[in-house]
């Protein structure tokens, strides 16, 4: 199979998971502790956020890329992406009366697709498959 459909097929795996540990802290936040919607949205982000960099740079794009510099990389696009995604999440909600789940679930396919552009063409495009691989003892 060509590597792109299987590093594709990787980050939309890990995104997938990282979609569940949002959803589980957005409802979290939403049920149990009765925050705002855009609040819980936030909440349930950044705590995804740091789970698919984490995944996705180890073994979805192989990276040995400097790190902290990856991250700032991936926080500038959460620069702008979370408060669009917030203000989005806060009109469609709030003010039109839409499912804060439907919102959350359009909202997310929306950055499964930028995210996965941005850091392949991005945050990763020069160290991909730099890492090496961890040989077993």
């Amino acid at each position: 199979m060509n590597k792109e459909v299987v590093r594709t097929i990787k980050f939309v795996l890990f995104s997938a998971s990282a979609g569940i540990i949002q959803i589980a802290g957005d409802t979290l936040c939403n049920e149990l502790f009765h925050l705002s919607p855009w609040l819980s949205y936030l909440i349930g982000l950044v705590l995804s956020v740091i789970w698919n960099f984490t995944f996705n740079r180890k073994f979805t794009f192989h990276s040995a890329a400097n790190i902290p510099i990856a991250m700032l990389k991936v926080a500038a696009f959460y620069v702008v992406f979370t408060p669009l995604s917030t203000w989005w999440t806060h009109l469609l909600t709030d003010v039109a009366g839409w499912n804060e789940y439907i919102v959350l679930g359009l909202t997310m396919l929306v950055n499964l697709v930028t995210e996965f552009l941005y850091q392949r063409f991005y945050v990763f495009a020069k160290s991909i498959d730099t890492a090496k691989p961890v040989r077993k003892a």
